[in-house]
């Protein structure tokens, strides 16, 4: 807890990070952008800076909430076309296919020149030290470098160089230094101080030479000129040229939101995934949560069957807005939901996926996908300025690292369709929907909580139970993130090679066995997670009848760390 603010990640030396900068005079927006980029350096296994990071923020100046896309949209030559004459019927999760333009820098740039303090310098300096002289490797950075080393050492000498030192996967303490994704961010600084004077000014030189300079050209160069393997089975280039690079800047939208128990709670558009959260909210305000008791066999069938039925509308109308026409004000209504309810059975569980207006999404092909991760991060200052981010993609495991530069490309691209019917079809200058889902509540025009997790297509239903957990449940931070959580993938999975499991219900084992006796025999095709699993929520909380902010992580997975002052 604090009186000057908090932050929250999934990490603790990023973490830190954030906190140097709000103890140093830096506002939450400051702090978040210090601690995103320290998670580009300290989880090079779960984000980068060639990847995404979608924001919701709510700004004390404006007095408003904000969403900051950090969505890198499809290349210009990625038309459906090029994919039909190169027989490719989805689209692979490796490689340089499918990758979208890197967005998360361009967000960091719009967070600090629109909302915050600080120069880039300032905010990059800490993780400029850990990219430079090192940090301990840890178990699971370990583990993911061990699983993927086979792949570095024979087909991505970059990655090797960096991750494999010696060739050889690094024990766990040995310090890990990143000399060239330093050499990048002391670039990124040195265009900022040429600049001359003006804050924005810096500021957008650093952008420019990220996005239409010298840093520009070595991704195109990289990763146009050395056709990398996939799960095609062909070698292919990226389709990112300068062009792309050059044009793009993160778009700053309103958020899709609705009421829940007198909170308003805030998501990106439906070119990210987060309105199915909403759609949950929509489905579970029609009964009594509270009275079921916390994680009963009533209250986990009903959350389960609830995201069934709100993941299905996601397949079957969410894309990017600006080219799909995505009914949100049908989606996000009571009556809506009043009708959807109707389709749970409370001694049933349902085997289909059941959107609301038909679906022509063919049944995915049941088979184990490697799927990717992400990191997350919240921030809140006393001013009320709160800040909830999702970094993702740019992860070394699925892209090689770009020579020179120390940071892969993302794979993002491979959430597109390729049935030109859908919503979510790839095109030119389209963003993918994504997984990417932080959330911000508002109580009385006022920011009171930030939260989210990694985990892909579990990042609004781990979330929500911890959201539920803290308004239904009257739990505290900590005790919502480490009450015992569950998740369905009965729906078709947005990762490479898109594979769904109906009816399936994962549960952390901790989970008692009477109630997963009682699921199964509703029908619910149970699977056992060891107890400390599932995701690693973290949250901030604004008290504004004690001005005191509070913070947690999630002590799965070891690293997420909570810091308050």
């Amino acid at each position: 807890m604090g009186t000057r603010g908090c932050i929250s990640s999934s990490h603790y030396l990023a973490t830190q990070a954030g906190f140097e900068i709000l103890l140093a005079g830096g506002n939450a927006i400051d702090s978040a952008v210090a601690t995103g980029l320290a998670l580009h350096v300290v989880e090079p296994h779960m984000n980068g800076i060639g990847g995404e990071t979608p924001i919701i923020l709510y700004s004390a100046k404006d007095k408003r909430t904000f969403a900051i896309s950090g969505q890198g949209p499809a290349p210009s030559a990625a038309t459906l076309d090029y994919f039909q004459k190169e027989h490719i019927q989805m689209i692979p999760g490796d490689g340089f296919l499918p990758a979208t333009v890197p967005a998360s820098f361009d967000a960091w740039i719009t967070c600090l020149t629109r909302f915050g303090t600080m120069t880039l310098e300032q905010v990059m300096r800490p993780a400029l030290r850990l990219a430079k002289d090192g940090f301990p490797t840890y178990p699971t950075l370990q583990g993911n470098i061990q699983k993927y080393s086979d792949r570095f050492l024979k087909d991505w000498p970059t990655t090797t160089e960096i991750f494999l030192p010696g060739g050889r996967v690094p024990e766990i303490g040995t310090v890990l230094k990143q000399a060239d994704l330093a050499r990048t961010y002391e670039r990124l600084i040195h265009a900022e101080k040429s600049a001359g004077s003006g804050r924005s000014n810096g500021l957008r030189a650093a952008r420019d030479l990220f996005y239409s300079g010298e840093i520009a050209r070595t991704i195109v160069e990289f990763a146009t000129a050395r056709p990398s393997s996939d799960a095609t089975g062909k070698p292919h280039a990226s389709l990112i040229n300068l062009e792309d690079l050059a044009r793009y800047e993160s778009r700053v939208e309103d958020t899709v939101k609705v009421d829940y128990a007198g909170m308003v709670v805030h998501k990106c558009g439906p070119w990210s995934q987060g309105p199915v959260f909403l759609q949950q909210l929509r489905l579970l305000e029609g009964y009594d949560l509270k009275s079921m008791g916390h994680n009963s066999t009533n209250y986990i069938h009903v959350v389960t069957e609830a995201a069934k039925l709100a993941f299905a509308d996601r397949e079957r109308f969410y894309g990017d807005p600006l080219f799909a026409d995505v009914p949100m004000e049908t989606l996000m209504s009571k009556s809506y939901a009043n009708t959807r309810r109707k389709l749970v059975r409370m001694k049933k569980a349902s085997l289909r996926l059941r959107p609301g207006d038909g679906s022509r999404i063919s049944r995915a092909k049941v088979t184990e996908g490697s799927g990717g991760d992400t990191t997350h991060l919240d921030t809140v200052d006393a001013e009320g300025n709160m800040v909830s981010a999702t970094p993702s993609g740019g992860w070394i495991r699925d892209s090689p690292v770009i020579k020179g530069l120390g940071f892969p490309l993302g794979t993002r691209g491979q959430m597109f369709s390729l049935d030109p019917s859908h919503p979510n079809c790839i095109a030119p200058g389209k963003r993918p929907r994504t997984t990417l889902s932080p959330t911000l509540v508002t109580l009385n025009d006022r920011p009171t909580m930030a939260f989210g997790t990694p985990g892909g297509d579990q990042q609004d239903q781990w979330p929500l139970q911890f959201f539920l957990n803290v308004i239904e449940f009257h739990m505290n931070l900590q005790a919502a993130i480490d009450a015992p959580t569950f998740h369905t993938s009965h729906f078709p999975s947005s990762f490479y090679p898109r594979d769904s499991h109906p009816g399936r219900l994962h549960l952390e084992n901790r989970i008692s066995s009477l109630t997963v006796r009682q699921l199964r025999k509703r029908g619910h095709r149970i699977l056992m997670d060891d107890g400390w699993s599932h995701g690693r929520v973290t949250s901030v909380r604004y008290d504004w009848g004690t001005r005191v902010m509070s913070a947690a992580a999630s002590s799965r997975y070891q690293t997420p760390y909570a810091l308050g002052r």
